[in-house]
């Protein structure tokens, strides 16, 4: 970012390039509407060019960085509250199913049986991820999905170490309530 802020366009893409996929999956797991995903996506990195001359290191960019999309996704809720548009998306089968189809393609070496089960379970998993709260679900993202620690995650979302710890506490043991819950009633259906 630093080589970037000097007038570097190649350290630029490099960064994107890095970034781009991860950054995205954070939006579309976090809202579930692929559209406004984008232009929050977009505005993210709009907002990291405007920012570039200003840049300083006092954190890591990917710290930086998600802090920026954390902020923005905080300021859509604000304005379209009372409205929770989180649940009210993802509670939507079409937009969840659609947001990640490709990732559980089947693999030709299993069998039709363990495909269909696979499947199952990830759209359990989808869901279930879904139905946490807001705040849980974005630190359980961003630590298992982005990488993030939970001293980086306290700093992007603003809160003390020890909250980060408890929603990442809590959203795992949330999960794995619902999917052994969900799980146990696709047994009891068959």
């Amino acid at each position: 970012m630093l080589c970037y802020a000097r007038g570097d366009s190649r350290a630029f893409e490099s960064l994107y390039q890095k970034h781009k996929g991860g950054l995205y999956r954070y939006f579309v797991r976090q809202i579930g509407d692929l559209q406004l995903a984008e232009d929050l996506y977009q505005e993210t990195w709009g907002r990291v060019i405007k920012a570039a001359s200003s840049y300083e290191s006092t954190a890591k960019f990917t710290t930086w960085l998600y802090r920026i999309a954390h902020n923005l996704l905080i300021d859509h809720v604000r304005a379209v509250k009372p409205v929770d548009l989180f649940s009210e998306k993802f509670g939507n089968e079409q937009d969840s199913d659609a947001v990640d189809s490709d990732n559980f393609l089947p693999s030709d070496e299993f069998s039709p049986d363990k495909v269909m089960e696979d499947s199952v379970k990830a759209n359990l998993l989808k869901r279930c991820i879904a139905l946490l709260p807001t705040v849980q679900k974005e630190a359980l993202l961003l630590n298992m999905e982005a990488g993030f620690t939970a001293g980086a995650i306290a700093e992007i979302v603003g809160v003390t170490l020890e909250a980060t710890k408890s929603r990442i506490r809590y959203a795992n043991q949330g999960l794995k309530s619902c999917v052994m819950n969900k799980w146990q009633e696709v047994q009891d259906e068959r």
